[in-house]
């Protein structure tokens, strides 16, 4: 089996994931998974899509990871290696789908408008 590679995106974070076979190593800007998230629920969230398709072990994943904070990271890891494993094996769409791993999440920071100090807050009103 050839590099197969996949995007995930959450918010302002970006992750390009290249899967190949191998023994289930995750590198995620040249280190280690639990280098990267040292936080278990994160690791967690990443690894949820090789638990649901029972390819925890079979595959050596790399990745590139750019912007976002460590939640939206992990949220766009997991967003690009369920995309994966459906180029890989598309039988396994279905299951991944239904645990809500291949719907991009679409909500993004909502812009500051002018005016205003944040996206909805006004500035205090004064009658006089």
């Amino acid at each position: 089996m050839e590099q197969i590679n996949a995007i995930g995106r959450r918010k302002a974070a970006i992750a390009r994931v290249f899967v190949k076979e191998g023994t289930g190593v995750i590198t995620i800007n040249n280190r280690s998974l639990e280098a990267y998230f040292p936080n278990p629920i994160l690791q967690y969230i990443v690894k949820q899509p090789l638990n649901t398709v029972d390819a925890v072990e079979k595959y050596d994943i790399k990745v590139n990871l750019v912007g976002g904070g460590y939640t939206g990271q992990a949220e766009a890891l997991r967003l690009g290696i369920a995309r994966a494993l459906v180029k890989i094996n598309a039988e396994d769409k279905t299951a991944l789908r239904a645990a809500g791993f291949i719907t991009r999440d679409p909500r993004a920071v909502e812009r500051k408008k002018p005016g205003q100090p944040k996206a909805r807050k006004k500035f205090q009103f004064s009658k006089r």
